[in-house]
């Protein structure tokens, strides 16, 4: 269901990564270092951009680590001013890639991430759910034993009229005997292919007449029900529709960009591994 592309989210996580708390309407100062001053919201920056360890801490540890960083910066930033590293062509470069990335973020934050709205993402959830084929899962009990003489005998038994659960209990080696053998439900491609080749093949309420042998040793098995396997609640998986929402619209936002502004690839590998990534999208 998640058909995610690279470029968009990857584009998707840098701007989550950079978002930026609500400011308080009154600044605070939290603390100076010299003449430069650490307001409240200098301080929420530094906690929302905190290392991912850093901010499974408690809130007011996280607010100390936070403020820690913010005078380290502070204190050698004066010291990068005063070498006039601020005025070098490095700097500026750099100064101006971030300020993009913010511009960007911002942007992607109002026209994505807000404009997002419930009933999007249920009808994405429908038109998900409606796409996705119709699997069958089964609910089956089994008896496990080591030959295959062993497992005739249990088929005689139930042939008598033998209890399929009370039989396990007293008869299967598998883990699973104290709860009569019981599976419970599973699709396709969960079991090995000999047991599950059998399970599938049974009615509602039938038994293998002949052992099944697998690697784990002599099956006899019961299908107690079969039906189509159920979607995942809108609750379970609502987070990642919301991705897929927000994937479609930031890239209804770049192509829109692209009618507007052109974009040129001087460097020739570039421009056809730029353009082969695009394709995909």
């Amino acid at each position: 269901m998640l058909r995610h592309k690279f470029l968009a989210s990857a584009a998707l996580a840098l701007a989550v990564s950079f978002s930026a708390p609500a400011f308080a309407q009154e600044d605070a100062i939290v603390a100076k270092v010299g003449e430069m001053e650490i307001r409240q919201s200098e301080l929420d920056l530094a906690i929302a951009n905190l290392d991912p360890q850093l901010q499974q801490l408690p809130d007011e540890q996280k607010r100390v680590a936070a403020l820690s960083g913010a005078i380290d910066v502070k204190l050698l930033a004066q010291g990068a001013v005063n070498e006039g590293i601020r005025d070098t062509e490095d700097f500026k470069k750099r100064m101006s890639y971030i300020t993009d990335r913010e511009l960007h973020n911002s942007y992607f934050r109002t026209h994505v991430v807000d404009a997002v709205a419930e009933d999007e993402v249920k009808a994405r959830y429908e038109k998900e759910i409606a796409a996705l084929p119709k699997q069958e899962e089964v609910n089956a009990r089994h008896i496990l034993v080591k030959t295959e003489e062993e497992a005739k005998a249990v088929i005689a038994e139930l042939d008598a009229g033998k209890d399929f659960a009370e039989l396990a209990k007293t008869t299967s080696e598998d883990s699973n005997k104290s709860d009569g053998g019981d599976l419970g439900w599973f699709a396709k491609g969960r079991m090995v292919p000999e047991f599950e080749e059998a399970a599938f093949a049974l009615e509602k309420g039938a038994y293998t007449k002949t052992p099944v042998q697998s690697q784990f040793g002599f099956h006899v098995i019961k299908l107690e029900d079969r039906r189509d396997v159920q979607p995942p609640a809108f609750e379970q998986v609502e987070p990642q529709i919301r991705q897929l929402v927000m994937r479609d619209k930031y890239l209804a936002l770049i192509a829109e960009a692209k009618t507007e502004q052109k974009v040129e690839i001087m460097d020739e590998a570039l421009r056809k591994g730029y353009e082969d990534v695009n394709k995909a999208l």
